[in-house]
């Protein structure tokens, strides 16, 4: 069974950084994508940034670009989410999801369908105070 565990929230100054690590398991995919998606309150979901499992390739929303970094561990399984340059704006709780992909283009896997992410973790709350 596939499951994914996120850490690494918690509270920030506007300016900082923070690193966020989801732990993922039970993946026996030769081309899957783990990725984060993010909610703040009274908002709608949005996709953040993923990274593909085959080539590394990666995905950032407009608004991280610059600021955000996705990769990979040593043992593949572990994706971390290196957020610099905090904003308030940044406030929100993040979900790790993962899914086998295939063709499926990875802006479609951060959409609000989030086309073939069908595995989420539970969340972590990052607070950015200004």
């Amino acid at each position: 069974e596939v499951q994914l565990v996120e850490s690494g929230g918690g509270l920030v100054q506007a300016g900082g950084s923070l690193r966020l690590s989801c732990a993922a398991s039970g993946f026996t995919f030769d081309d899957y994508a783990i990725g984060w998606f993010r909610q703040a309150p009274g908002k709608e979901r949005e996709g953040v940034s993923c990274i593909r499992s085959s080539d590394g390739s990666t995905y950032y929303e407009d608004s991280v670009k610059g600021r955000f970094t996705i990769s990979s561990g040593n043992a593949k399984n572990t994706v971390y989410l290196q957020m610099n340059s905090l904003k308030p704006e940044d406030t929100a709780v993040y979900y790790c999801a993962a899914g086998a992909i295939g063709s499926v283009p990875l802006e479609a896997t951060m959409t609000r369908a989030a086309y073939g992410m069908d595995y989420w973790g539970k969340g972590t709350l990052v607070t950015v105070s200004s």
